[in-house]
Order: structure tokens, then sequence, then C-alpha cells
């Protein structure tokens, strides 16, 4: 099953779509997707109600971020060894770990906006991982997996001079406003029987920058969320960004082609839907 959350900004209504078929309109069965949709039961329901027939379809126009509001977002640098070797960094003995701020989240489609003083703005195509259960102290891959409510594409644009030549943690590059472009829809596990057997691309004005999979990996999705667990709790709602392959902009000959205003950017993973985002200037 696939979860969205369709309408204008602010104003978005969820909604539920098997295979590739209309999408209903679920907002007589759950208030959103949203934490509680994954916490409380309800996904059973939203099931039993697309099954049922009797919900309206929603003629979808824009798709928001297909979760009201993260708790967390969490993500893992240099986790592809092709982007490990194009930025000359060593493979890491463990993931490494960085936040990004919730509220940069907004719709796949929705304009990204160039921070002012920006002359380092990257791109990154990501598998995101949304969590579905409370992830605690987990011991195997098995209950790592099992804590898993569905997968989505994730744009983990990123601002390299903020990130890397302005002392501290990654974090000031990555939590800009509008960096974290996200959907359009989460699919539930069943839709993704192997989440390290999935293509991703990137082009940007047409031109392909990113095209990998994620069997490249350094560290998997179940070892990711894991190690999380041993070091946060993970909360239904919570989103991983599980890192990047090779092909972004910090990986290329001078000069480097980071994003301007102006600039069409557009990402794709297999059986997650795609995303098109215009650059502007903040």
């Amino acid at each position: 099953m696939r979860l969205a959350r369709c309408g204008p900004r602010g104003a978005e209504r969820p909604v539920a779509s098997v295979g590739h078929g209309p999408w209903y309109d679920l907002s007589s069965v759950v208030t959103d997707v949203n934490a509680a949709l994954f916490a409380g039961g309800q996904l059973a329901a939203v099931r039993a109600a697309v099954a049922g027939g009797a919900l309206p379809v929603l003629e979808t126009s824009r798709f928001g971020p297909p979760i009201a509001r993260p708790g967390k977002i969490v993500c893992i640098g240099l986790n592809y060894r092709d982007h490990a070797v194009e930025t000359g960094a060593v493979e890491p003995e463990e993931p490494v770990v960085f936040m990004k701020a919730p509220d940069s989240v907004i719709g796949p489609n929705d304009d990204v906006l160039i921070p002012r003083r920006s002359v380092k703005t990257d791109w990154e195509v990501e598998l995101a991982v949304v969590i579905g259960r409370t992830a605690r102290y987990l011991d195997s891959d098995d209950e790592a997996l099992a804590c898993i409510g569905g997968y989505a594409i994730s744009h983990d644009v990123s601002e390299r001079e903020f990130q890397l030549e302005r002392g501290g943690q990654w974090d000031k590059g990555k939590s800009c406003e509008t960096f974290n472009p996200f959907g359009p829809w989460i699919a539930t596990t069943d839709e993704v029987p192997d989440p390290q057997a999935l293509r991703l691309r990137l082009s940007v004005n047409g031109v392909v920058r990113q095209d990998g999979s994620t069997a490249n990996m350094i560290f998997g999705v179940a070892e990711i969320v894991r190690y999380l667990s041993q070091f946060m709790v993970l909360y239904p709602g919570d989103v991983i960004n599980t890192g990047t392959p090779a092909g972004v902009a910090l990986g290329q000959a001078d000069p480097k082609p980071y994003l301007r205003a102006g600039d069409v950017v557009e990402l794709t993973i297999d059986g997650l839907g795609s995303q098109t985002q215009h650059f502007g200037q903040a």
C-alpha cells in the first residue's frame, strides 16, 4: 500500500493507494498520515477501508510530505562505497550519524530555496526509512526490519561550505529551510521486498548526475536501524535518510557544478515514485 498527503500546503488530506490504482481519501478513517497512524494500529483500519471499496477517490494535485511532521530526521553520511571514493573519504567503520531539522521537510515537488550567501548547494538522492514501531536497543536485523513502517524518497539537499568549512557539526549545512523534499508517498514494507535492491537516480537540468543502487550501501537498512537504536530511541514517524550514491557536485572536477537559482532537479527510486524541484533564491 502507498500512503500520501495531497492538497494545498497546510491543508493536505490523507490518501492511500494499492499498486498503481487510484488514490482514496482517508479523511473518514484517520486524521492524517502521522505518527499515530503507525503507532496506534490505524494502518490495519486503513487497509480494511481501502479493501472495502467504499472510500471516495481523490483527484491528486499537489503531493505534500507523506507524513505530517517527522518526529526527528536522522541521517547517515558516507554510506555508499562509491560516494566515499569520489569524496576522498575512508569508508567508515561505524555509521556516520547527524541530524536534520524536521522543519526542513517539504513536498516532493515544492520549490527549494538556495540559502543567502550560499555558493555550494548540492544534491543527494536518498532512500528514506519511516519508523513504524518504537525501536530501542534492538538485538538483530530481524527486529530492526520489524520496526520499519515504510520507505520513501528523500532529497538531502546540502550546503557544502556550511557543512564542511564553517566549523562544528554537519547540521549547519543540512537544516536550511526547504532542504528536505520528501515523498511523494510512503510505500509500506510489503511493497518493498528488498530495500537493498533499489535503483536511485538524480538529474540536474536533464543531465544524469547520480545513478546508483542501494546494494552499494556500506551499512544496510536493517543494520542502520539496529545501530541507531543503541544510541537513541526511534519512534513511529521518525525518518532515517540512509545516505547517497556517487555523483554529487562535491565529488565532481572543478569547477564543481553546484546548484544555482533556476536549476531543476529530478529524482526517482524504484517503486517509490519521483520528485521534481525548481531551485530559487532565499
